[in-house]
């Protein structure tokens, strides 16, 4: 195929992102569309405390780590005393057993800072890596509890980069930016201490460069969050253009745009060096500036301690220990930059993991979205108590997606229809009708703006979604499987059954009725190791039939009492989809389904068939009632196009 390479797109601004634009035309694969722009950040101090709930178990080792880094920096504040009293003392006095002396004292107080440091390190290891796998975990957690309406709103890549690069810099900010900025600051107080108790003028001296540092780091952290934030964002931009890549691999090699898609990941990657280049100057400029200041300082107090002591104010000794505790100072001071600018990371992917985390979550009573006040009658020959055999009711239901423009007419708009118990329900309609739509409100994976769902005559609403999701089983037109192995990905849905194949125990019975149904048994039989075979990501390593029959495997085992099959049969050839047909029939004489339907062979599986036409459904019969009394859902069944105007 010929190469149809042009410049790259315009980059996505930072932020999440939605599913990938579909390729139309020449250039390369579009990248992710952004969601609207985060809230505006709080400060980073306040986004920092909202780690505290996580850091509080492990709060003990911590603290206890922090007052040993205090006492090990600390010592190093003796080491000028010593000094001090080594050049007043035995050196002046030529006395060479105080002298060994001395520099004995000076190898204890090394080897003590040492281990201390290192006693240090040790006790903050193991909770931090507790920390943060606990936080990777809830958000995991999260994730699978957040509405479909937030997942189609976010990119994948923005997800994953929350959950590891963010995570990261929050585990190394509170190993060593946290503890440091104390001890620092600790060790800066005594050391400037020390120093006015030596010589309170020169100790003035020093203390010149305070304000203008106070200053320079406050301009410092407010440039810094704004670059820290668009980097992290471009990263989560960057994973997804890879994680796509990878997985549209084969569309990309089947058009020929691995040159334009490499441009597009080139462009990216050019951003996020340019951003991280900015990071890098104004790191430079605050340790550049941090620290000439301070030496510019000592060098001050040098020349005029020096005089001090030619003019016999100052004893060399005392001039040694300052300018020794001066520079003691030098690496508390310096730090001060990096280790803000690793706190503002630390900060920002702080917010950017409790953007996720405080994303609502999908309700238990699901009638938030529902006009208020307004109390459905019960049709007649509803059942007087949930429970009773009622199948499947759609009563007045309304739905519009949530970010729909406002005056945007409604995707459903008052559905009435009932499928009885036992029944199979074929649902046509044309592309964009809202065939998908009205199945995924059945498990409530999206919430109906209005009216209700019942099963059985329950208010799917009033229904612990866990209880929901054990009656009603889904397979959808695309086919999702997992890195797992077969039986694990058929028996997913049944309670107990997917952990024992996980274990690797042998097929189920359950299992083998689901593989016949969907006339997969045959090639599960045919890989390496049965139904324990690893299908790989996605299932790419199956073709898109078997792919499809395993996911209507999954969706049959164990037995639900309410099935949606949304176009379950669309990638099989004519004579699977015929056996299929045919065990699925069985299937449906024990269930009530709803089935979306594009074929008339499929609509020949269900009992009455439902006409979605305009957000309502317009007509329903059986096949052949359709056929002779709605011309749509005739020309719908005929393949015919419609002829231009």
């Amino acid at each position: 195929m010929p190469e149809n390479d042009s410049a790259p797109a315009e980059a996505p601004p930072a932020g999440p992102a939605t599913d990938p634009v579909p390729i139309s035309g020449p250039g390369p694969i579009p990248g992710p569309v952004s969601a609207p722009a985060p809230a505006p950040p709080h400060s980073a101090v306040r986004s920092l405390l909202r780690l505290w709930p996580y850091v509080r178990p492990v709060r003990a080792r911590l603290f206890t780590a922090a007052a040993v880094a205090v006492v090990a920096s600390c010592l190093s504040l003796v080491i000028p005393l010593v000094l001090k009293w080594l050049v007043d003392g035995p050196v002046t006095d030529r006395d060479m057993t105080g002298v060994w002396l001395g520099a004995l004292w000076l190898l204890l107080l090394g080897i003590a800072e040492a281990v201390l440091f290192g006693i240090r390190r040790w006790l903050v290891a193991r909770p931090l890596a507790g920390v943060e796998a606990r936080m990777r975990a809830e958000l995991y957690a999260r994730l699978q509890r957040l509405p479909i309406a937030f997942h189609d709103r976010w990119a994948s890549g923005q997800l994953l980069s929350r959950g590891t690069t963010d995570l990261m810099l929050v585990r190394m900010f509170l190993a060593f930016p946290l503890t440091f900025l104390l001890v620092n600051g600790v060790t800066i107080v005594v050391g400037y201490a020390v120093l006015l108790a030596q010589d309170w003028a020169l100790g003035l001296v020093l203390l010149v460069p305070v304000v203008p540092m106070v200053v320079l780091c406050w301009s410092f952290e407010r440039s810094y969050a704004v670059v820290a934030r668009r980097a992290q964002d471009q990263v989560g931009d960057l994973t997804t253009v890879v994680e796509e890549s990878v997985l549209g691999i084969r569309i990309i090699k089947g058009f020929g745009r691995h040159r334009s898609q490499a441009a597009a990941f080139k462009k990216l990657a050019g951003q996020l060096r340019t951003t991280e280049l900015g990071k890098a100057r104004l790191l430079a400029r605050i340790w550049a500036l941090i620290t000439f200041l301070p030496e510019l300082a000592v060098g001050a107090a040098l020349v005029i301690g020096t005089l001090r002591v030619a003019d016999g104010q100052l004893s060399a000794g005392t001039l040694v220990a300052f300018l020794s505790t001066a520079l003691a100072l030098r690496w508390p001071v310096e730090s001060i930059g990096f280790l803000l600018a690793m706190s503002q990371e630390a900060a920002t992917a702080t917010q950017r993991y409790f953007e996720v985390m405080d994303a609502a979550e999908e309700t238990e009573a699901g009638n938030e979205n529902k006009t208020p006040g307004v109390v459905l009658p019960a049709r007649p020959g509803a059942p007087e108590a949930p429970g009773a055999a009622d199948g499947i009711r759609f009563e007045h239901l309304t739905f519009r997606f949530p970010d729909a423009p406002d005056g945007a007419p409604p995707v459903l708009d008052g559905i009435d229809l009932h499928v009885r118990p036992g029944e199979t329900m074929a649902l046509v309609g044309a592309t964009g009708s809202g065939k998908t739509t009205l199945t995924a409100l059945v498990p409530r994976l999206h919430e109906a703006t209005g009216g209700r769902i019942l099963l059985d005559g329950e208010d799917v609403t009033r229904m612990p979604r866990e209880r929901l999701r054990t009656l009603v089983s889904m397979a959808f037109e695309e086919p999702t499987l997992f890195s797992a192995s077969v039986a694990e990905n058929v028996l997913m849905g049944v309670a107990g059954a997917a952990d024992g194949a996980a274990a690797g125990g042998p097929d189920s019975g359950e299992l083998r009725r689901a593989l016949g149904v969907a006339q997969a048994d045959g090639f599960v039989d045919r890989l390496p190791d049965g139904a324990a075979t690893e299908v790989g990501e996605q299932g790419l390593s199956l073709s898109g039939g078997q792919r499809q029959r395993l996911a209507l495997a999954r969706a049959v085992a164990g037995r639900p009492r309410f099935l949606i099959l949304d176009d379950p049969l669309s990638a099989l050839d004519v004579h699977t989809e015929a056996r299929v047909e045919a065990a699925l029939r069985e299937v449906l004489r024990g269930t009530t389904a709803l089935v979306v339907a594009h074929r008339p062979s499929t609509v020949l599986l269900a009992d009455r068939v439902a006409l979605l036409s305009g957000g309502r459904i317009t007509a329903v019969g059986t096949h052949h009632e359709l056929l002779r009394d709605s011309a749509e859902y005739a020309w719908l069944m005929s393949g015919e196009r419609e002829e231009t105007r």
